[in-house]
């Protein structure tokens, strides 16, 4: 159990830093403890990292909800679409900083992580309209931070 949630870790800390910002790291931790609780519930053991996806993104936006003051900023190496230059991924994450949790979500989900508007729909709970609606708007609004 303990090698598997170590190698499980990184990828949950990615998904929770991504959403919750600074809340990611209680959100990784939150995420980690329901798969060690539930992990017998999980029925197919190919499913996995999707399970854990779901769990994390869940966690992820109700720590995002629950942050009052924002904390300092953290490292950016959970933005893989940055492409690996820090000055980029330190501007990525502060554009990120401004967006409601919900809207940080479904652009982790669809832009960093690759997941389609059905499988976005599901881990996050939402109807494919309301991902295709959140995901134009957060773009919209990225688009329209990352150029001030």
């Amino acid at each position: 159990m303990s090698q598997l949630l170590d190698s499980l870790a990184p990828y949950v800390g990615r998904i929770c830093g991504a959403i919750a910002l600074e809340a990611g790291e209680d959100a990784a931790q939150e995420t980690l403890i329901c798969v060690f609780r539930r992990l017998d519930t999980l029925r197919e053991p190919d499913a996995l990292h999707a399970w854990v996806r779901a769990i994390a993104v869940r966690e992820a936006l109700r720590a995002a909800r629950s942050q009052v003051v924002p904390g300092p900023a953290l490292p950016t190496d959970d933005l893989p679409a940055a492409g690996g230059d820090p000055a980029v991924a330190g501007d990525v994450r502060r554009v990120l900083e401004r967006l409601p949790p919900e809207q940080r979500a479904i652009l982790v989900l669809r832009d960093v992580h690759g997941l389609d508007e059905v499988e976005a729909a599901r881990v996050l709970g939402i109807a494919r309209g309301t991902v295709k609606s959140r995901l134009h708007r957060a773009r919209a609004v990225f688009r329209r931070n990352w150029a001030t």
